[in-house]
């Protein structure tokens, strides 16, 4: 696996690093589980790290040198390529011929190494995009950066050049064919997974808000994720200035928990949000919290009477899925993978659109009915429980054979070689 911009070793929650990290620690300790080893190749942000790295048993990490340690940007990235490619060929070349079997390349930096190593390899490339440019640019937040016409070109030329390429939805395989005219033939859909193991309800809501030091009673309204303009954590806090002009007697019951760090172009500005709950008037209302490892962000899930997913865009959402096994609901915008995750009126609400207002309404809800976040935690919880990483790994590796057999196919000759 290629993971260019940012490791699975990294915090998710801060800087580059979000759901895709999670996503490759997961499948790849799953897939290990399977019987298939795997290899995740990434840029050395820090100096003196150990070159290879055991994630999980059947699971190695190797950190390449490529560039500047530390302060490279994510779109500085594009002129370290080579240099990582370059790395990444000296540790194919102190291998045995057909060591690699496949590669899976994530992110539109990682195709275009991932490109390369397969063709030199002569084994099947599998591309994830995860999020593309074409899609972020067709729904970017007010103030937002574009994406830059070079990663749009260089997405193109991945779909192009991919084997396989696995979409997160229908709806992304959709915008894939649509947007960048991949092959329908070659897009498989499967969908990211939960760890049910962390994420599950626990010993319930009231022992969460002790640990966390929230208040037993009231109304707990949680943004977890990246703080960037993408993720729209300032729709929430508009909504929030919505509910107590409509009735300040909430004041004395709302806590609005911002759990995560500044990233993307929310780095050039990252006070933006402390400095809006001020001039909003709810600073005192607003705890915001740095970036927790898994076992603690399940605690805040547990804790929380809705999570808020205020995006512009999301491949997925694997927080609202995080939160919703923790028997939480969600209110989130209707985008994405999103309407996928969450259902409806069941699960949680979703929010055409990203008017402060109607999110307001919607959230409303839980402050006028306190039951409401156990009875749609209880279907939130069992909705959640499909979407195990067991089962994308499983989907996973039939794209891998699919992929394969494919190649072996097209040229009888790498029988002898692949196995």
């Amino acid at each position: 696996m290629f993971s260019v911009h940012t490791s699975p070793l990294h915090q998710p929650g801060t800087g580059d690093a979000g759901g895709m990290n999670v996503y490759i620690v997961e499948l790849a300790r799953q897939l290990a589980a399977l019987g298939t080893e795997v290899e995740i190749f990434t840029r050395a942000t820090a100096g003196g790290l150990d070159p290879c790295v055991e994630l999980a048993p059947g699971v190695l990490v190797r950190h390449i040198d490529a560039g500047p340690y530390e302060g490279l940007s994510k779109e500085e990235l594009p002129a370290q390529l080579c240099a990582f490619t370059h790395g990444v060929t000296q540790v194919w070349a102190a291998r045995a011929p057909g060591y690699f079997d496949l590669v899976h390349s994530h992110y539109w930096l990682s195709g275009h190494v991932g490109w390369l190593a397969a063709e030199r390899w002569g084994v099947p490339l599998v591309h994830a995009m995860h999020t593309m440019a074409k899609v972020k640019n067709a729904a970017l937040a007010t103030g937002d950066t574009p994406e830059p016409a070079a990663r749009v070109i260089g997405e193109t030329q991945i779909v192009r050049a991919a084997d396989r390429l696995i979409a997160n939805t229908a709806e992304e395989a959709g915008q894939l064919v649509r947007y960048y005219e991949a092959d329908p033939a070659r897009t498989a859909v499967v969908h990211p997974g939960v760890n049910l193991d962390v994420f599950r309800p626990a010993d319930g809501r009231r022992a969460a808000r002790r640990r966390l030091g929230l208040p037993a009673e009231g109304v707990v309204l949680l943004f977890a994720g990246r703080i960037q303009p993408l993720k729209g954590p300032d729709i929430l806090l508009h909504a929030v200035r919505e509910l107590v002009d409509a009735d300040p007697a909430l004041r004395d019951r709302l806590v609005v928990p911002i759990v995560g760090g500044p990233s993307g172009s929310g780095l050039a500005r990252p006070e933006r949000m402390q400095k809006l709950a001020v001039r909003l008037g709810i600073a005192d209302l607003v705890w915001f919290r740095p970036p927790v490892a898994q076992e603690r962000l399940a605690d805040w899930y547990r804790a929380a009477s809705a999570l808020v997913m205020p995006s512009y865009s999301e491949s997925f959402g694997l927080v609202a899925a995080e939160a919703q096994a923790c028997g939480t609901p969600v209110v989130a915008a209707a985008v994405g993978g999103l309407p996928v995750v969450v259902r409806e009126g069941e699960t949680g609400y979703l929010i055409d659109g990203h008017d402060p207002a109607d999110f307001a309404v919607a959230l409303r809800r839980f402050c006028d009915h306190p039951a409401l976040p156990e009875r749609l935690g209880e279907a939130a919880h069992r909705h959640a429980a499909g979407f195990g990483w067991g089962s994308t790994a499983r989907e996973t590796l039939d794209v891998y054979r699919a992929a394969r057999e494919e190649q072996r196919f097209a040229n009888p000759g790498l029988r002898s070689a692949h196995g």
